[in-house]
């Protein structure tokens, strides 16, 4: 683990969670020259495929893809994910250790699949929270108090409800998609080429479907559970790519 000062941390419950649903986005804030960190809450095993040795090394080598500053693991219990005090101080020690001005969780709940995903979430809110708290130094590893400015979520596609939220934002993702792909496809363990071709599909259909809704080709989208402040709205509404087939023919001169 690295005590690495970080723009923005992603955390999730498993590894390929981060890679599967924000790998774009990972990748473009770190070509963007941001300082970007991945936390993984637990190890993802035992699963029918891997090992706990297997999933740190593929974790590591998407880490590599994606180019980020930080990634790490903490060793919470897989299938066993809870939002109890111990598991919010063990991400917000996480957080207080590397300060970011920004955290970015999964939001929804999949009962179609883990109820990790969820508990993450849920934990992901009070370690923001407890990140910030006073003379809890002890709790924490001795590491400082630090107030986090934003969370956001991205919102899983499988999930349950659908979210109204105060706020969604589409990151434009078609310059990373592919290193997305690459990053995903470095878990050989958990998707051979048949679960794999799978994957592949729903990941750049959503990604089309996402970018598609802000006129670009491929997107993430990402919510905010709080209205959205500006100073400058003209600046905040740049050009309006038109999607496609209603895009206005250029002006004849």
């Amino acid at each position: 683990m690295t005590d690495t000062r970080l723009d923005i941390v992603f955390t999730a419950p498993h590894p390929d969670d981060l890679e599967i649903t924000m790998g774009g986005t990972i990748a473009k804030l770190v070509k963007l020259g941001y300082r970007v960190g991945m936390v993984h809450m637990t190890n993802g095993e035992p699963t029918p495929r891997g090992t706990p040795e297997t999933r740190m090394r593929e974790m590591q080598q998407a880490a590599e893809v994606l180019g980020v500053q930080a990634c790490e693991m903490l060793g919470l219990p897989n299938r066993l994910l809870m939002d109890t005090p111990e598991t919010r101080m063990a991400v917000a020690t996480a957080l207080r250790r590397h300060r970011p001005r920004i955290l970015v969780g999964m939001a929804g709940r999949t009962p179609a699949a883990s109820p990790d995903h969820y508990q993450a979430q849920l934990i992901t809110e009070a370690a923001r929270f407890y990140s910030q708290l006073t003379k809890w130094n002890e709790r924490f590893d001795g590491t400082e108090p630090f107030r986090i400015d934003h969370l956001v979520y991205r919102p899983t596609r499988i999930a349950a409800e659908i979210a109204h939220w105060h706020t969604q934002f589409v990151v434009d993702i078609s310059d990373t998609l592919e290193q997305k792909i690459a990053a995903i496809r470095c878990y050989h363990s958990q998707f051979d080429d048949e679960r794999f071709a799978g994957l592949e599909h729903y990941v750049r259909s959503w990604a089309g479907v996402e970018g598609s809704s802000v006129g670009v080709r491929y997107g993430e989208t990402y919510a905010l559970p709080r209205p959205l402040g500006v100073t400058d709205p003209v600046a905040l509404l740049g050009e309006w790519q038109i999607p496609p087939p209603f895009k206005t023919p250029a002006a004849k001169t």
